[in-house]
């Protein structure tokens, strides 16, 4: 079995936060704070570069109507990679913090960015009435299959999600609607796994095993942004796995007190 890719920590736990532990449970963060690197950054990234190359119809995918979007975090990103000492920039490639050089490819601009940060960076753009996901690098998703969500609004994407429909939907739509270009949110979710995998594709109506060992505390950072030229909505994803010892005995029972 491979080594698992594991954090030492968990940065939140957001079921101790009556604010966060409510449904979205989104709050506002920095501007400049929805990109992180952390102590798994290495590990995540061998992961990510696989999957980009053995896997690529599996975490990739990107409609003609996103293509603007993808072009402009693409060059969103790549800005905020320059001013970042840990990365060096040059004239047709980046080199990551773990010392890999990744060669640019403003084709792929997903692909791409999916090589250079430990997000999986979804877009989300408005059409009619509906948030439609119109692109994604998707390399850890938690459940969830890439081709059945592309080209879906926000109630098809939540189709399986139970309680979403009604007044959660609502306020999830209300958050995109009013997020203004520059301003972030962010949510973090909880789920208890027995397997450490990153990588855990299910198609709908088939669940996750019920974890019995209760070994794992995997923890998305999800956060919300508006790109200020196509008006796209970026939904970003940093997971976070650990082990369920490193959390704190009040940690563990407040798991169990909220149902996780």
């Amino acid at each position: 079995m491979d080594t698992p890719v594991l954090q030492d920590r968990l940065s939140f736990a957001p079921w101790m936060d009556p604010a966060t532990a409510r449904l979205p449970g989104m709050r506002p963060c920095g501007a400049d704070d929805w990109l992180r690197r952390d102590e798994a950054f290495a590990g995540q990234m061998a992961k990510r570069d696989w999957l980009i190359a053995t896997r690529q119809p599996l975490v990739h995918a990107l409609l003609p109507e996103g293509r603007a979007a993808a072009e402009e975090l693409y060059a969103l990103v790549l800005a905020r990679l320059a001013a970042d000492p840990g990365y060096e920039v040059g004239a047709g490639w980046v080199r990551r913090p773990d010392g890999v050089r990744v060669v640019l490819d403003a084709r792929m601009p997903l692909v791409t960015l999916g090589r250079l940060v430990q997000e999986d960076l979804c877009l989300m753009q408005q059409q009619g009435d509906a948030a439609v996901l119109v692109g994604a690098v998707l390399c850890f998703p938690a459940s969830w299959t890439l081709s059945q969500k592309i080209g879906r609004g926000l109630p098809g994407i939540h189709r399986p999600v139970e309680g979403y429909a009604g007044d959660l939907e609502r306020r999830v739509q209300r958050l995109f609607d009013v997020l203004r270009a520059g301003q972030v949110l962010e949510r973090f979710n909880a789920l208890v796994y027995d397997d450490p995998e990153l990588h855990q594709p299910r198609p709908e109506g088939r669940h996750r095993p019920r974890p019995v060992e209760r070994r794992y505390l995997r923890s998305e950072r999800q956060c919300l942004m508006r790109l200020p030229q196509t008006g796209a909505v970026v939904f970003s994803i940093h997971t976070t796995i650990v082990r369920m010892e490193s959390l704190s005995d009040a940690e563990r029972d407040g798991l169990v007190a909220a149902g996780i």
